[in-house]
């Protein structure tokens, strides 16, 4: 069986296109893992930085995710509109640059690039977290934890849409099942307990107040937990993926979405206050997660509390699959306006763009071995972009409704996309801000380097097209056959057939010979023989023949000068020049030949011009 088929699977055809197209059901997982599993990291890193303030910080938590729902309800109904705006898929990429210009464009593409790969970066890294957690003893073995989970994941996710949202359905689902018991159970205790429930398994005891409440502590606090708003965009970007009707199933998958990360978010904030739950040092002896904490005061320390933990695990980890599904319709998207390389929007096997799938695992994986796959060094580095995108999709949203002003309803939808664009703007500013000194700055850099590379490729393509573009009609001027040279060692097969080549065609013909004084067998001795009487006989023109002398042994040098001279004393022809080369049938097999031939083309191409031309001829070495 063929190992590539076994896998990714099968090739799919254009036709199969169809029945790569999901429903709400094999959405969610799809471009839902992202902000779902976002409710085991994003309180986490919320009461992470409370930790001074102790039994205080937990009260805090409530009011701070109370701001971050409403924030993403907000966020939420901007959204729903621009699905509907731009069923072809309306990225943020896509609604900055057809309303707000290149410019806005360039900055939410740069943004978003960045946020999908600190988003599959971070999702890794906080599913190892959380089996860290249950597993103390594998901490030593972090980054090869997160790197294997990275190998994992693309094979997965090379096996198309309709695979990967199948074989992603269980754990989502086990992990929304597992999380929503641990909270409806917490509430019910909760409510029987009069406010005051007992904890079966007690958490860590919550030491006093280290430090005093400030609006800057604050601030911080809600930056870090706004890092579960991201992905809400990622249906929007993908609208394109469900079947008909589309906008109808991507609406309504967006809508199960943002209505469980709710429930999610508003249920851990409570139970931490209730119970009295907060983040414990993840640098620190004991670690110990936020939803590993409350699902054992819940539910206590067995079975159950296993399961729990490790569906949190595998949608942890498979939350990176949000950025697997949209990155590579993102620089598809950027590549077509040719600001990415063109790969970006060639598909592969199984009909996905397999550029873009693997520019995000070698990137992913470069920050993870930089940060070595800890969740909280790379925490500070996140949520920039999102809110930056957030921003730039809502403000083009609202000049897309100024455009369309026939629209029934447009005031009110303009008015939505234009708070939401305010409120993200604002938190895009608080995160900066509240984050720049623990790492913000990396992604604020890096924003401005990613829009310089993009344009950099943009003046590129623009350079090729000015400078191939074809004429009305072919030039017919100077049309003759080209003088052709031949790079000669000895008289072989891989000689004759290129001799053969060019009487073929064209009369005038060079063979050169270059003498490095080796002692090897050089086809000089043979060419009067082998080459110049049968051909005089034949009634063909017969090649000339130059012997160059190398003393210091040089090859390629000495005919790369002959090639180039002759090019200058021909200003009219074009010089075609053939490179005889052996083909081996194995791999290892070129270890034992030279690269001349290979390293020949190379110089040509980079030191030739437009009347050189290279022709490779191939001799192809028979099995043995």
């Amino acid at each position: 069986m063929n190992v590539l088929n076994l896998l990714f699977g099968k090739p799919l055809a254009n036709s199969d296109e169809r029945g790569e197209q999901v429903g709400p059901l094999a959405g969610i997982p799809i471009f839902g893992l992202d902000a779902l599993s976002s409710a085991a990291y994003g309180p986490e890193a919320a009461l992470t930085l409370l930790i001074p303030l102790g039994f205080l910080g937990v009260h805090l938590i409530v009011p701070i995710t109370t701001a971050i729902i409403i924030l993403l309800v907000i966020v939420y109904a901007s959204y729903r509109q621009t699905i509907g705006a731009y069923p072809q898929g309306g990225g943020s990429y896509t609604v900055a640059t057809e309303n707000l210009g290149t410019g806005p464009g360039l900055l939410a593409a740069a943004a978003l690039m960045i946020d999908y790969i600190l988003t599959a970066a971070v999702g890794i890294s906080a599913g190892v977290g959380a089996l860290i957690s249950a597993v103390p003893s594998l901490q030593k073995h972090t980054l090869g934890l997160c790197l294997l989970i990275l190998i994992v994941l693309t094979i997965i996710n090379l096996r198309g849409v309709h695979d990967t949202g199948v074989a992603f359905m269980i754990p989502t689902y086990l992990f929304l099942a597992t999380l929503l018991i641990v909270i409806g159970v917490g509430v019910v205790k909760t409510f029987a307990a009069g406010g005051h429930p007992t904890p079966v398994v007690a958490p860590p005891h919550l030491p006093p107040a280290a430090t005093a409440i400030s609006l800057w502590l604050i601030l911080k606090v809600f930056s870090s937990g706004c890092t579960a708003m991201t992905g809400v965009e990622a249906v929007s970007n993908g609208v394109k993926a469900f079947r008909e009707d589309t906008v109808k199933n991507a609406r309504l998958t967006l809508t199960i979405i943002i209505a469980l990360l709710i429930i999610l978010l508003a249920g851990i904030a409570f139970l931490c206050k209730w119970y009295s739950i907060g983040a414990t040092d993840p640098n620190g002896p004991g670690y110990q997660s936020v939803l590993s904490q409350l699902t054992s005061a819940v539910m206590g320390h067995g079975i159950f509390y296993y399961v729990t933990i490790a569906s949190i695990l595998l949608v942890l980890s498979l939350s990176a699959n949000t950025a697997f599904a949209d990155f590579p319709r993102l620089t598809r998207a950027i590549a077509l306006n040719d600001y990415l390389p063109h790969v970006f929007f060639i598909r592969g096997r199984r009909l996905l763009y397999s550029w873009g799938i693997g520019a995000l695992v070698f990137l992913t994986g470069l920050l993870l071995i930089i940060f070595g796959g800890v969740t909280d060094r790379l925490i500070p580095l996140y949520a920039i972009g999102a809110f930056t995108a957030f921003t730039l999709s809502q403000a083009g949203m609202v000049v897309h409704w100024l455009r369309n002003r026939g629209e029934l309803g447009w005031r009110i939808r303009a008015a939505v996309n234009a708070i939401g664009a305010t409120a993200t703007g604002i938190t895009t500013l608080v995160v900066l801000v509240a984050k720049f000194i623990d790492g913000a700055w990396i992604t604020a850099l890096l924003v401005p380097l990613m829009i310089l590379l993009m344009v950099a490729v943009k003046q590129h393509y623009r350079h090729v097209k000015l400078n191939t573009m074809a004429r009305a009609s072919i030039n017919t001027d100077n049309i003759q056959p080209p003088l052709v040279v031949i790079p000669v060692d000895r008289w072989n097969r891989l000689s004759e057939k290129a001799l053969r080549f060019a009487l073929a065609i064209s009369k005038d013909i060079i063979a050169v010979h270059v003498e490095s004084g080796l002692g090897d067998q050089s086809i000089c001795a043979e060419w009067e023989n082998k080459v110049s009487e049968p051909l005089r006989k034949a009634g063909l023109p017969v090649p000339q023949l130059v012997d160059l002398h190398s003393p210091y042994r040089f090859i390629l040098g000495p005919v790369m000068d002959f090639v180039l001279h002759q090019e200058q004393a021909n200003q009219n022809r074009q010089i075609a020049v053939l490179v005889p080369e052996l083909v081996v049938t194995h791999w290892w097999e070129n270890l034992l030949h030279n690269q001349r031939a290979n390293l020949l083309k190379v110089l040509l191409l980079i030191k030739g011009n437009q009347r050189i031309l290279v022709i490779n001829i191939p001799w192809y070495l028979k099995g043995h």
